[in-house]
C-alpha cells in the first residue's frame, strides 16, 4: 500500500515537473525550461558537494543528512499525491536547511558549489533567505 502511494506520488511529481518544463518551452523560455529540467539534479549535486565540504560544521551536515532522510521517506507531513501542496513541504524543508547551512558559511559557499545556471542559483538563494 505504501509503495503504491509512493509510486503515485513520484509519477504525479514527474508529470507536474514535465508539464512545467513543456509550458516554459512552449512560451519561448527555453533557458528557463532547461534550468527547470535540471533543478532537481542540480540540488542533488549541491547537497553532495556541501556534505563533502570540510568548511561546513558537523551539526550543519547533520541537518543535511536529516533533510535527505526526510526527502527519501515514502511519507511526508503533506502527502506528495496532493498537487503543489505535497511538494511544497519538501521545498520548505530544503529552504530551511539551506538557510541554516548558509547562516554559518555564507552565500559564497552556495555559489561555489552550485552546478546549475545563475537563474536557478538566484532562486535557491532567495529560497534560502539570502
Amino acid at each position: 500500500m505504501i509503495v503504491r502511494w509512493l509510486l503515485v506520488g513520484l509519477i504525479t511529481a514527474a508529470i507536474v515537473w514535465a508539464v512545467l518544463v513543456a509550458v516554459l518551452a512552449l512560451l519561448g523560455r527555453r533557458s528557463w525550461a532547461a534550468a527547470t529540467a535540471r533543478f532537481v539534479p542540480d540540488c542533488v549535486v549541491l547537497f553532495r558537494r556541501l556534505l563533502a565540504d570540510e568548511r561546513i560544521p558537523r551539526r550543519r551536515k547533520a541537518l543535511l543528512w536529516l533533510l535527505l532522510g526526510y526527502l527519501a521517506m515514502p511519507f511526508d507531513l503533506v502527502p506528495d499525491v496532493i498537487p503543489v501542496a505535497g511538494q511544497l513541504d519538501d521545498a520548505i524543508a530544503v529552504a530551511l536547511v539551506l538557510r541554516a547551512v548558509l547562516r554559518g558559511a555564507g552565500p559564497g559557499l552556495l555559489r561555489e558549489h552550485w552546478p546549475g545556471p545563475p537563474e536557478s542559483l538566484a532562486l535557491v538563494l532567495r529560497a534560502a533567505g539570502v
